[in-house]
């Protein structure tokens, strides 16, 4: 078994590159999402190491002096962090010069032949799911017989193996939770709407749904849900709880944990019976009853994809939402007691400054508990980054989407509505949604009910400013 370092490398200062992350940028407030996707593989590779840099605020220095003992690195990589990334792949070649490294991520399963020729210290590169993928070549198998990767052979030619088989057998993956244990600190993951200290982990991959922008399906996960059964789900929490006693919050992190409404209720009284608060990604659409069998066993907040208030928009998205359904389900969470925190886009296709008011008198009117507000982001792999070329709405110069401080830059503009315009729209609609009256009285309201949630407040709130100064210097 090859001696094998999983590393998500160090970037931008407060950059949040996870695998699990929808959208790798520095955040308005610190957050870091758990390193899921190179946990898992990591699991399967006995003597691994897991490295974290960014959250663990780790430079380069101990990472050169850990490679020397290694024979190969697993590299997470990101369309905005992938220059930086292969300048890391150089210096650990130049600290061992036999080390293998490959590449993972979005970018590289999209871009195969294109990351191989602007990484040149990289050997291989997978494609879409590469668990298994990397297990093999832990396991010493030659690139040459490796399914679903891009290698460069001894004579520097680039060669792309056969596609790799998607997992059907979700159970037969190892539980990412003993990675956790092993080489995490729990409390360097930070998310801002979920209790501290939290662990994510999946209970399925793939979505359902076709949304344009959506990275991880169109890349990766694909868009037919696998999941693990309940029973296997269960097992992983029970055995987080005794590892880990101060967890507050699981999150599970799948793209939308709803699309099996069965199964969704089955989970949610498996967490019922263990006693433990979660969280999960839902759709805009989930019945009230399914709402109800949720929190009454456990169910805390639904981290809930709104994206625009205008139909139009969600048509043109493909997001398969009608705005009343989303009004009616945001009805029954607020009835029912369920915490949202929404997200939303602006300047997706068919944006304009009226629409761009319609989402944010949508977001006031339905009032999630707390929202995100993101530009949108063309990557590439997704049906929003092929129609945004086609249409010229991309400029090139933002290809990375990301500024040199790591922060998410407006990449789309259209004849009737700037860059700069849809850049400045995400400081008005975080102003007008959380300087209310109603909102500032209810955040204060929870910071008087809890300390803790008072100093967490705070600090969050001196971060929140500090992204908008950074912001207005971009």
């Amino acid at each position: 078994m090859m001696r094998t370092l999983f590393l998500q490398p160090p970037s931008f200062d407060g950059f949040d590159g996870g695998a699990g992350s929808r959208y790798q940028a520095k955040r308005e407030i610190k957050s870091f999402w758990f390193p899921t996707w190179l946990a898992q593989p990591a699991a399967l590779v006995p003597g691994s190491r897991l490295i974290d840099a960014p959250p663990a605020k780790m430079g380069m220095d101990p990472i050169l002096e850990d490679v020397k003992n290694r024979d190969l690195v697993i590299m997470h990589t990101s369309t905005p962090s992938f220059a930086s990334d292969v300048r890391v792949a150089q210096m650990i070649k130049d600290a061992n010069p036999k080390i293998m490294i490959g590449m993972v991520g979005a970018k590289v399963a999209v871009q195969p032949e294109e990351s191989m020729k602007q990484g040149g210290p990289i050997d291989f590169v997978a494609r879409n799911e590469f668990d298994f993928t990397i297990k093999e070549i832990a396991e010493g198998k030659p690139l040459a017989e490796v399914d679903g990767i891009t290698w460069r052979n001894a004579e520097g030619e680039i060669i792309a193996n056969k596609d790799r088989a998607m997992i059907e057998d979700m159970d037969s993956l190892p539980f990412v939770t003993e990675v956790y244990k092993r080489d995490l600190n729990i409390n360097d993951y930070f998310i801002g709407y979920l209790k501290h200290p939290y662990i994510s982990i999946y209970t399925g991959r793939g979505c359902k749904s076709r949304c344009t922008f959506c990275l991880w399906p169109q890349t990766v996960g694909g868009h037919r849900y696998r999941t693990r059964s309940p029973e296997h789900v269960a097992a992983e929490i029970r055995l987080a709880k005794q590892y880990f006693p101060e967890v507050q919050e699981f999150m599970f992190d799948d793209d939308t944990f709803t699309d099996d409404l069965p199964r969704a209720e089955a989970i949610a009284r498996e967490m019922g019976k263990l006693g433990v608060t979660w969280s999960c990604n839902a759709k805009a659409n989930v019945p009230y009853e399914t709402l109800k069998v949720m929190k009454e066993n456990g169910l805390r907040l639904l981290l809930v994809g709104y994206e625009s208030g205008n139909q139009q928009i969600l048509h043109n998205i493909k997001k398969g939402m009608r705005v009343e359904v989303a009004k009616e389900f945001t009805k029954n969470c607020h009835k029912l007691g369920i915490k949202i925190h929404g997200t939303f886009i602006v300047g997706l296709p068919g944006e304009t400054k009226e629409t761009i008011q319609e989402t944010i008198a949508f977001a006031k009117e339905i009032n999630p508990h707390t929202l995100q507000v993101s530009l949108a982001a063309p990557y590439p792999g997704t049906a929003l980054h092929k129609q945004a070329t086609e249409n010229g709405w991309l400029n090139v110069d933002a290809a990375e989407l990301i500024d040199e401080n790591g922060v998410q830059i407006a990449p789309l503009h259209y004849p009737h509505l700037s860059h700069t315009e849809i850049f400045e729209s995400v400081e008005e609609f975080y102003r007008k949604f959380y300087f209310r009256g109603s909102k500032i009285a209810s955040i204060l309201n929870e910071m008087i009910r809890s300390p803790q949630m008072m100093k967490r407040r705070l600090r969050e709130g001196v971060e929140f400013f500090q992204f908008l100064k950074d912001r207005h210097a971009a």
